[in-house]
């Protein structure tokens, strides 16, 4: 194990590094990889509270702070923070193209199944007994992090004090198919609010779908656009300001000269690629794979299934370009640079039929940790009715649920933070050597 520290304008900051195994259940096949969490203290806070934060995803690596801004300037006010970067992100063994090059696609599956949230929670703990001598902590997930917290909760419930969550409870009996049943209906009515606010881009994105299908049109880093990808741009509606993303991306797409303008060119292909987190791709779908049974790419099955989403077909008949939200499909692969290298694997990987569960059912329903959640009741990407689901079957589940925020509301409202600490101090506190809290109840 490795520490670094340094000062952060006036906040401690402890870089910690730990060796970790790459397979838990084969703790001893010798080998091994890195974990990163990065402990930011403000002065006279040495002895608060840790509050760890799993951060959304999957694949995406902890926050880098900034002094005075956001969740973790209000955190801070009590707790000293711990920002995991989960396995495979950031500086905790980051996975890229050339991490499974020259892996068959089976062998680079088996890999890639070894980033899942039961292997995540490993090491979360093994952190926590390493550098806090486990003593229990508490913590914070946002949207996937809420899925590890379920986890944690599920595996090892002993080490929370107590959890929050935002916007990011998921059902406990998953399946992927459900799940895109829900979420595609839902990006649906927010394409529909995206053209009733900007109706000029009704002409807007049918031109370019036109110009895409009919031309070869490159992006930046070689890959052709095709209409399909420019319909993934849709992700951006489960976002606070996605749509004005989407508004000010599409303003001035199309030069005078008819052609697509080299920013706006840019700017679908920043968006529509996956350098910096693929597993974010790769894992989509595994994130609901719990227990027997594969996934087999659900997303493209329930696209299909649904009907309605091919592009040209759509302008033709003189209808909206239809977007897709929170979602990837086979053809990514081979169309993304960025994920070409993992389309063998991934392809394998959606075939597995076995897999680890990822929580248990039993254990949540006589939970005795407090949790306190805020839910977005329009949330794109974790459908309110499963959350709602959920909180009936997890005892010690304290919901607030609203209509103000999309999916980043921990962004947008930084207080988000400071309303969810204060419920479990209104509901008894956290536990404090095992004991449980006096709130009990489910609301």
């Amino acid at each position: 194990m490795t520490t670094h520290e340094f000062s952060l304008r006036g906040l401690r900051v402890r870089d910690h590094t730990l060796s970790a195994p790459l397979d838990w259940a084969r703790p001893d096949d010798g080998r091994h990889i890195d974990v990163f969490a990065r402990e930011v203290i403000r002065p006279g806070g040495e002895d608060a509270p840790v509050l760890v934060f799993l951060q959304g995803g999957p694949g995406g690596a902890g926050p880098r702070p900034m002094p005075g801004e956001g969740w973790i300037h209000e955190a801070l006010k009590t707790h000293r923070v711990l920002l995991l970067d989960q396995r495979g992100t950031g500086r905790s063994s980051r996975v890229e193209a050339a991490t499974i090059a020259g892996m068959g696609a089976e062998e680079a599956a088996d890999f890639l199944r070894l980033f899942r949230a039961e292997q995540i929670v490993a090491d979360a703990e093994h952190v926590r007994r390493e550098l806090f001598g486990g003593r229990p902590w508490q913590t914070l997930g946002q949207s996937y992090g809420g899925f590890l917290t379920l986890s944690y909760l599920s595996f090892a419930p002993d080490a929370l004090e107590a959890a929050y969550v935002t916007g990011g409870i998921t059902s406990i009996a998953p399946s992927a198919e459900e799940i895109y049943r829900n979420t595609l209906p839902r990006t649906a009515r927010k394409t529909a609010e995206f053209f009733r606010r900007y109706p000029q881009h009704v002409e807007t994105l049918a031109a370019i779908v036109d110009l895409v299908e009919n031309d070869t049109v490159t992006l930046p880093s070689g890959d052709r656009l095709s209409a399909r990808r420019l319909q993934t741009l849709g992700i951006d509606f489960g976002m606070g300001p996605g749509m004005e993303r989407l508004l000010w991306l599409l303003d001035g797409a199309i030069l005078p000269s008819g052609r697509l303008s080299d920013a706006f060119l840019d700017g679908v292909d920043q968006r529509t690629q996956y350098w910096g987190n693929p597993l974010y791709a790769v894992l989509q779908e595994e994130i609901y794979a719990d227990g027997p049974g594969a996934t087999r790419w659900a997303a493209h099955r329930i696209r299909a299934e649904i009907g309605g989403f091919d592009a040209a077909e759509e302008v033709a008949a003189g209808r909206p370009v239809p977007m897709t939200g929170e979602m990837f499909f086979p053809w990514q692969f081979d169309e993304v640079a960025s994920l070409r290298p993992f389309r063998d694997a991934a392809h394998a990987l959606h075939e597995r039929e076995d897999h680890p569960e990822l929580y248990d059912r039993a254990r949540l329903a006589a939970n005795e940790v407090p949790v306190a959640a805020a839910m977005y009741h329009d949330d794109m990407f974790v459908p309110i009715e499963f959350a709602l689901a959920t909180r009936d079957a997890v005892s010690n589940m304290h919901f607030w649920v609203t209509n103000e925020f999309e999916h980043d509301g921990i962004r947008q409202d930084p207080q988000l933070v400071r309303r969810l600490l204060d419920r479990v101090i209104e509901e008894g506190g956290p536990r404090r050597d095992g004991a449980g809290p006096s709130g009990r109840g489910r609301t």
